[in-house]
């Protein structure tokens, strides 16, 4: 309704701002990474979203609600991407260089996820709520679960409607309903299968009897046969 609005109430445009003041600070020649550490801890005291000032943000980057939300240092952010609140972007090492994801432009990354290691999430790619990112995800691609693993594929189409959460609302197909309709599936031809069995038992017990003794008068008529002068 208002940019003072936006300015007093946005916690995910505080954050941003406050970082890119740490950022700088971070990148100086002088040696002002605590100044930069310390700012960034005021941002996170205030906002309750933490994020180091060596991480690089692109532009038009929105963080809804935002509590919770933790980006690591080496973490790389492109340009038009939406983290929802207890969004991790974290490392999954103690060494140096690059340990923390990259996400590339138009990405939506849905509450509580979780995408870890230096990874590539590349553009117009969608994270699903509560999702855990151990690889790289193609451009365009939904994932969801634990660990993430991709339920469709619609390509870098930035005319994509836009997904709350990252999880789309139509044509994704339901997980639970999906495991029901293989059960039912499975259920469906094995009671196929035990009626044939059935059948052929049934045809068994009824046919063999009779195609037995008629076997066995062949046989006594040929022995009579066989012994008769």
């Amino acid at each position: 309704r208002g940019w003072l609005e936006i300015l007093f109430c946005y916690p995910g445009f505080q954050a941003i701002s406050l970082h890119r003041l740490s950022h700088r600070l971070w990148r100086s020649p002088l040696p002002l990474k605590l100044a930069a550490r310390c700012l960034s801890q005021i941002g996170r005291a205030f906002t309750g979203i933490e994020i180091h000032p060596g991480a690089r943000i692109g532009h038009s980057v929105f963080i809804d609600h935002g509590m919770g939300v933790v980006i690591g240092e080496t973490a790389e952010i492109g340009d038009d991407v939406t983290l929802y609140q207890g969004v991790t972007l974290g490392g999954t090492s103690l060494q140096a260089g690059k340990r923390h994801p990259t996400l590339e432009d138009n990405v939506i990354v849905g509450s509580g996820a979780q995408v870890l290691g230096p990874i590539t999430v590349r553009e117009c790619a969608r994270i699903g709520a509560n999702a855990v990112v151990l690889k790289d995800v193609p451009s365009g691609a939904t994932m969801v679960g634990i660990p993430a693993r991709i339920v469709m594929s619609k390509g870098n189409d930035k005319a994509d409607d836009f997904q709350a959460y990252g999880t789309p609302t139509e044509d994704l197909p339901d997980p639970v309903a999906r495991s029901f309709d293989s059960m039912r599936a499975q259920m469906s031809t094995l009671a196929e299968r035990i009626e044939e069995l059935e059948q052929e038992l049934s045809d068994l017990k009824g046919g063999t009897p009779r195609e037995s003794g008629d076997g066995e008068n062949d046989i006594k008529g040929s022995r009579t046969e066989a012994g008769s002068p």
